[in-house]
């Protein structure tokens, strides 16, 4: 069984690779949250998309742990070809993936390789915060959403393998899968606790250069940070594998320790849900 990691033009060997696929274009700037990973260029703009990421607080971008190559994180872009005076480009100082996620690449086939794929990167000067920049709060609580709910996906990456990623921010429509269903699929590459997974249709859904990228998802009215891109299976419309997803809340105690938030919240352990 393969298993692609979602990287832009960068692979691990037997690592799968994934961007949105289908889905539409978004309404310029209606996600403020949107972070693009970027390894800089002498192009212009000077950077290659690699991977996506949500900014999580002023100071902070979520990821997915193996996107530890970027180097620049670019806020307030719709199109990353081009120099928007919305964007701006930081450097990132620090990378703090999960401390049990590899320091280096296993063997392959080892499920290690896809558990614990949670990065936190900080940034070198905090963002400007506006109408384009903006930070998208992280769960209140551990909890787990029940599959058939539907949820968003957006992300700078291939709209079909083999292709060019996109400039523009495209965004797509997917629904949780049993996580029974996506263990017995991806078998031992599937944490049930750590991750969750959604039907692949093969209309749309993520592909190559989506990795890091936030799975949204609405309960009780709100919106909730409820996974990071992580992997999916090949070809990106591949009907026969469910997307899989870092699973936010499970990782809460963690996030909250490394940004050196002390408030009180549910551990790991409860199975407690958001309805």
């Amino acid at each position: 069984m393969l298993v692609f990691l979602l990287l832009s033009n960068l692979s691990f060997s037997g690592a799968v690779q994934s961007g949105i696929f289908g889905g539409r274009e978004a309404k310029p700037h209606s996600r403020p949250y949107m972070a693009s990973l970027q390894i800089p260029t002498h192009s212009t703009p000077p950077g290659h998309h690699t991977c996506g990421g949500v900014l999580i607080r002023e100071d902070y971008v979520l990821t997915a742990a193996h996107c530890h190559k970027a180097e620049v994180v670019v806020l307030g872009a719709h199109n990353i070809s081009m120099k928007e005076k919305s964007q701006q480009r930081i450097n990132i100082s620090e990378y703090t993936p999960h401390p049990k996620y590899p320091k280096k690449q296993l063997p392959v086939g080892d499920p290690r390789n896809q558990e614990h794929d949670i990065m936190l990167l900080k940034l070198k000067t905090p963002a400007k915060l506006n109408k384009y920049v903006k930070v998208l709060e992280l769960p209140k609580k551990y909890g787990k959403i029940p599959a058939g709910v539907q949820c968003e996906v957006a992300g700078w990456g291939k709209r079909v393998l083999g292709r060019w990623a996109e400039s523009v921010l495209y965004e797509a429509y997917v629904t949780l899968d049993k996580a029974a269903n996506c263990k017995r699929i991806w078998e031992k590459y599937f944490n049930q606790d750590q991750m969750t997974c959604s039907i692949s249709d093969g209309r749309e859904g993520v592909c190559q250069g989506d990795s890091g990228g936030p799975l949204i998802c609405k309960q009780a009215k709100a919106r909730i940070l409820y996974g990071v891109t992580a992997y999916t299976g090949e070809p990106c419309d591949n009907k026969d594998f469910p997307e899989v997803y870092t699973r936010v809340p499970y990782f809460l105690p963690w996030i909250k320790e490394v940004l050196g938030m002390n408030n009180a919240l549910e551990t790991p352990g409860s199975d407690r849900s958001w309805v």
